[in-house]
Formats: C-alpha cells, structure tokens, sequence
C-alpha cells in the first residue's frame, strides 16, 4: 500500500478540483464547462444570501465570469448551442453533465413513485394527477407548478373537496421529475419549469440503457476524478451513493488498477488514489468557497483534509450562531485559513462582511490583505458598489 502524508494528499483533492491553476483570461462557455468536466456536478440551493450555489464554484475556480454562460448551458438549446448540463438529483439536487443522466436512471427507477413517503400519499390521493400533468406539459410545453394547475383549472375545474392543489401539482412534478420522466427546460428565477424529458434530453443519451451496477462502478470513477484522493465515504458521498453499492465498485476498480490504495498520515480511514492525480508542489491563489461547493459539501473531508470543524448555521437561531447565517470558508495558498459571514445587499449595492473569523495562526496582515483582494472581486463579479466590513472577528479589525 502507498503511503502520504497528509499534505500532499490535500495538494492533490485541491488539484482535482480545478485549484491552483491559471485563470483565464476571458471565461468564456467553454472554460465554465470545463470547471463541471472536473467536479461532475454542481449543486443546487434555493438560498440567495449572497448569490446562489451552483454559480459559486465557477466563480472559485475561475474567476469573475458572466453567469448567463451557465444558465445558457443548463437552461436553453438551440441548434447552435445544445445544452451541455441537465438537472437531477446527483449529490442533491445538482446540474451534471447531459451524458451523464444515464448513470442515474436506477435511482430514477428507485424514484418512480417519489423520493419519500410523503410524496407516495400525495401520489395516492391523487392517482390520476400524475397523468394530468403530462398531459398539460405535452400540450403547452415547458411550465411551472403554477403554470400547470391553471391549465388543469380550466381543463378540469377543481370539484368540491380536496382533490388537488397547487402543493399537491408541485409534489406530483417533483415525482415525475424524480422519476425520470420530467426534466428542468428552464428557470425563471430559481423557479423550475417542467417538460417532458424527451424535450430536454437527447435521444440517444436518453436511450442509453446501463445496468445499476455498472452505472455505480461509473459513478465512483467519476467521484474518484472528481475528489483526487479520498476513502470509502468521499466516494460514496459524492453521488449520494450507500455502501452495499460503493463497497463493491471500488473493490472491482482496485482490483482492476484503476483506483491505489493509500494510507495518508492522519487520515482516520483507508484512502483511494486516482491513478491520474496529479500532486502539485504548492497550491496558490485564493478563493471564497459557498458552503455548497464540492471541495467542502461534505463536512467530515472537509475536516479530515483541512482539519478545518464546518457547520451551516442557517437553521441555527441567530443568538447561537457562532460565526454567521452564511459563512463561506476562505481559502488561501492550499490551506482553509478563514470563514466569512457573508450578505449581498442588492437593494443598496453592497456586500456586507457582518463577521470575518481567522483560523488558529492565520490572523495576519497577510490573510487580511488576500481576502481583502477576494471580497472585492466577489463584490465587483456581482455588480455591487461596497464592501462594508462589519465589527465581528479577529479578521474584521484587520480588514
């Protein structure tokens, strides 16, 4: 078995993921779909705080960019610029690559009659709904939940009782979509717009048929790319995978050379190396990291690379906050030196820092100065005029 220490091993999950290297000049489609052909996915959040998560990770990598270059890329299709990214629920509710869908149709199947009980009742006491609905989307095409209940209003007017409403037309949506037979044309906002997967999905990426657990030793190479290095748990989180899946995938890809085992000094659990990770001498640059980005979204790696504790603390009451609403760690030259509270205050053209906390060691000029730097091109990348530093922090001084 191979045998790293731990900083080396954070060199390489920070490579994988598209950090330390050169910027480019001007983002264009191509460079923000390059950033997905290395994390496989980004996720989705309804959380607007600042600017919403799948946008965030683009902007770590590569800098300020135009955001329509992703909306384009998930949201439209035309003849001259087919739509590189589809929805689906991946590690959550994520954007991933349009060939990529295939790997998830067992969960599709899994999801049939929706992703929990809940679901499955609204299913129940609504058993022609579901049909309903397709029928309206076959007609009028891409539309919301809304949209599609008033055509179902008009069609079928609503009889005495209870037999659906607008949260039961949006659950039965979700089921469809969870199932495969739906997908997101478009956003209006964050608001979905429903058509039928025909529509949205090539045919011959649709018609792909892959049997479960091939899709799943597929899904561990992509993970395994995606993350560099990481053990049983990484790889199996990543795609929200369980373990009577993974364990066997990654035996196979062992067996089969295309997944190293790795002990990494520190590290609480055997480790996997991607045969074709590379291991940079220094990572450099900073970044501001959504608490949704891949590096970071599964908090036990997040601790096991950085050695850095990290809890959202949006449903936390305000008065047991210990760093803030929306904190996004900073990182700076490979290491997690900070977090930053962080709001965009569109109305006034701010971004305010309510709170800037150093982690142990890192409370210097140096780290004030980068971050700084990075504060202001968050705020210039979202069109806002200030960054107004609040009082809370042992960076916030310094700032």
């Amino acid at each position: 078995m191979q045998r790293m220490n731990a900083a080396a091993a954070r060199r390489i999950a920070l490579a994988a993921q598209g950090f330390g290297k050169r910027r480019p000049a001007n983002p264009n489609r191509r460079a923000v779909l390059d950033v997905v052909a290395r994390t496989r996915l980004l996720q989705l959040d309804s959380v607007s705080a600042v600017v919403r998560a799948h946008y965030a990770p683009i902007f770590s990598r590569i800098g300020p960019y135009d955001r329509a270059l992703l909306e384009r890329a998930a949201w439209s299709d035309s003849p001259r610029s087919r739509r590189g990214l589809v929805e689906y629920w991946a590690h959550e509710a994520a954007l991933i690559p349009v060939a990529d869908w295939p790997l998830l149709r067992w969960r599709m199947a899994e999801y049939r009659h929706g992703r929990w009980s809940g679901m499955r009742k609204v299913v129940e006491r609504n058993p022609t709904l579901g049909k309903d609905i397709l029928d309206v989307v076959t007609e009028v095409g891409a539309a919301s939940a809304g949209e599609i209940e008033r055509h179902l209003e008009l069609d079928k007017p609503r009889p005495k009782g209870t037999w659906w409403n607008l949260s039961d037309t949006k659950m039965i949506c979700e089921q469809l979509f969870a199932a495969g037979e739906l997908s997101i044309a478009r956003r209006a906002g964050f608001t979905r717009h429903y058509d039928l997967t025909e529509r949205v999905v090539p045919a011959d990426v649709r018609e792909r048929e892959i049997p479960e657990t091939d899709a799943v030793r597929e899904l561990i190479r992509r993970s395994s790319r995606a993350l560099g290095i990481g053990t049983e748990t990484d790889l199996r989180d990543y795609y929200r995978l369980n373990r009577r899946q993974s364990a066997p995938a990654i035996a196979e890809l062992v067996d089969a050379g295309e997944l190293l085992p790795v002990e990494v000094t520190g590290w609480d659990a055997p480790a996997y190396l991607h045969p074709e990770a590379s291991t940079p001498r220094r990572v450099t640059g900073a970044a501001l990291l959504c608490p949704f980005d891949p590096l970071i979204f599964f908090r036990p790696r997040t601790q096991r690379i950085f050695d850095f504790h990290y809890r959202i603390e949006i449903y936390t009451p305000e008065p047991k906050r210990v760093h803030g609403y929306y904190v996004f760690p900073f990182l700076l030259d490979g290491q997690l030196v900070g977090r930053v509270d962080l709001r965009a205050e569109r109305g006034s053209g701010r971004l305010l820092v309510p709170g800037a906390f150093a982690e142990p060691g890192h409370a210097t000029g140096e780290t004030a100065h980068a971050l700084r730097a990075a504060l202001r091109e968050m705020a210039d990348w979202l069109e806002l005029d200030e960054v107004v530093i609040g009082e809370r922090g042992d960076l916030a001084p310094l700032l």
